[in-house]
């Protein structure tokens, strides 16, 4: 079960898009949603393959649009799970079509920012519940807080 966030998160949370939307107005153009973006996810995309096919002792599949690799042991992504491009890296816990919705939102993000993405998130912090990127991706879906 997910864990019941501090009273007051929500506010926090939207304090925290509010202020990547704001950093996002300082990013060139050309860098986002771009030709360039999507290099970078493809970038992204191949790196995760890679990390994936040299840890996972899992199945590996296509779903909901992601290459999902089963089975990582778990000094090789955090939390529950990493969205690295395309490929969700994750061990052997349950995943369900909410959990595939916020990884593939994700993606999405990826493909938005390209190689951008890593850096912007690590900037976002660590506490899911005021990282822009995992509050759009759905909290919820995300198993952060209860459905």
């Amino acid at each position: 079960m997910s864990p019941v966030p501090p009273e007051g998160w929500e506010a926090r949370a939207e304090r925290a898009v509010a202020r990547g939307r704001r950093v996002d107005r300082w990013i060139p153009g050309i860098l986002l949603d771009s030709p360039l973006s999507r290099l970078g996810y493809l970038a992204g995309t191949a790196f995760g393959f890679t990390w994936g096919t040299l840890w996972s002792t899992g199945r590996v599949e296509r779903r909901a649009g992601l290459w999902v690799f089963r089975g990582m042991p778990g000094v090789t992504f955090g939390r529950g799970g990493v969205c690295v491009g395309g490929c969700f890296l994750t061990g052997d816990g349950h995943i369900d079509d909410r959990l595939l919705r916020h990884e593939a939102a994700h993606r999405e993000q990826w493909r938005r920012y390209g190689m951008l993405m890593p850096l912007l998130y690590l900037l976002a912090g660590r506490d899911p519940l005021t990282n822009r990127f995992e509050i759009e991706a759905g909290l919820a879906d995300g198993r952060y807080i209860p459905r």
